[in-house]
Formats: C-alpha cells, structure tokens, sequence
C-alpha cells in the first residue's frame, strides 16, 4: 500500500509526487470539516493501521463483530 497526498483541482484528485499507476484502486479521506466525518490524527493513524491490516488479510468476520455488538447492548 502506498500513502499519497493530493489537491482536488476542478473536482479531481490531483496527486503529489510520482503518479499512480492507471487503474490503480485508491482510498480518500478528506481532511476538511465539511466531509461530514472528523478525524483526530489518532484516529486517523489508526484508520491507516486499519485498512493495512485489510488489505493484508487480517480481517474479522462480520458475523463476529455483529455477535460483539449485540452482547455490548445487553
């Protein structure tokens, strides 16, 4: 996984630094207020974390984690 950062420049992401390769299956989190999530750089780092650990495979079920909730929820 690669991390890239980029400017929206007439409604398109434009990237910094090398280009991506066409075709190429990216992630955007905006970092401004107005996308309707904020997150810290806590979360944010952890978010990353997260969707490495995806794309490596390590993954749960969502049967387990829908198990999880509910017994959160007495």
């Amino acid at each position: 996984m690669r991390i890239a950062t980029g400017k929206v420049v007439g409604g398109k992401v434009i990237v910094e630094g090398a280009p991506l390769e066409e075709g190429a299956s990216v992630t955007v989190l905006a970092r401004d207020a107005d996308a309707g999530v904020t997150l810290s750089p806590e979360d944010e780092a952890e978010l990353l974390l997260s969707i490495a650990e995806a794309d490596r495979g390590k993954t749960v079920p969502a049967e387990e984690v829908l198990k999880k909730l509910a017994r959160r929820r007495g």
